[in-house]
């Protein structure tokens, strides 16, 4: 009698070894990108460990295009460290990180799988240990966004997006505030140094602008996927900026748009990955005021050599 029961049991846990694995096929034949997610992930959770290890020890900084324009160790080993583990699982899939470009790797969008990575977004932050740090992550099929995983380190929050399939935080969901009166809104942006005397003022411009509409506050966290996130979760209800790269726009994109929110270019157009510059908003109507209120000024884009 125990030995048929146990050969009944055996059969029953093989068979659902075996449903199980025609499930896992049949969301990878459904999905076939959710298993590049779930690598990102992992291969993002060693970057942030990396990260915070490094903060521990003194911190190794280099200059690039200006005194503010910083990069560290730490940066270049985490796109290393990204990069190989994912080009040995995924050998044709192409690439455009932060680094790489600064080194001279080409920076366009094409058609395959791409991932577009930014090791430490917010390298600022993280050379001053102010806690907003973040390892984004984007990657595109078709130059379209299928999926983001932002992962601030810091605070230890992994915000992760999936086309179609909603937008999380440590796994559970997250959706913008929905606000639409943007009186009553707190807005992200970013301001730092500009060469150019007339792109700074017009930034402070700007500023002014949003501030006089009026709004309850601009805050400048400092990383531009984390702003994206907190928009994302209805922290804020708004963040533009002008002159940052795909590489730090990628990841929060896809957030964004699973959480429910809006997100377009300065000039109330589409929202083009290359070009620079971006608005995301808890609405349209929001993001619509905004556009209304912001002076262009020019950046390039991410995909020319200007």
């Amino acid at each position: 009698m125990c030995e048929l029961t146990g050969l009944t049991a055996c059969k029953t846990h093989s068979r659902r070894i075996f449903l199980q694995g025609i499930e896992k096929t049949k969301i990878v034949m459904d999905d076939p990108w959710m298993e590049c997610m779930d690598h990102c992930i992992a291969v993002t959770k060693e970057a942030g460990k990396m990260i915070r290890e490094a903060l521990q020890k003194d911190i190794s900084i280099m200059q690039k295009s200006s005194p503010v324009d910083l990069v560290t160790e730490t940066d270049q080993k985490v796109e290393t460290l990204i990069i190989s583990s994912i080009k040995k699982k995924y050998p044709d899939h192409s690439f455009i990180g932060e680094e790489s470009v600064a080194a001279g790797a080409p920076s366009i969008l094409t058609d395959n799988p791409t991932w577009i990575i930014d090791p430490i977004d917010g390298t600022t932050n993280f050379v001053h240990r102010f806690p907003f740090v973040s390892v984004s992550v984007g990657f595109t099929v078709n130059k379209e966004i299928e999926f983001g995983v932002v992962y601030s380190c810091i605070e230890e929050k992994m915000y992760t997006a999936r086309k179609g399939k909603g937008a999380f935080c440590n796994g559970l969901p997250i959706k913008v505030s929905g606000q639409e009166d943007i009186t009553k809104s707190l807005v992200l942006t970013e301001m730092g140094f500009k060469s150019d005397a007339q792109n700074f003022r017009t930034m402070m411009t700007n500023m002014e602008s949003i501030l006089s509409i009026p709004v309850h506050g601009i805050r400048a966290p400092g990383s531009a996927a984390v702003n994206m996130c907190l928009v994302a979760c209805g922290a804020a209800d708004a963040y533009y900026h002008i002159g940052i790269h795909c590489w730090d726009m990628a990841g929060g994109a896809a957030i964004i748009r699973e959480a429910g929110g809006v997100i377009m270019d300065i000039t109330g157009g589409p929202f083009d990955l290359m070009s620079r510059r971006l608005i995301t908003a808890s609405s349209k109507a929001i993001a619509e005021h905004i556009s209304q209120k912001i002076q262009l000024f020019p950046c390039g884009r991410d995909d020319t050599e200007n």
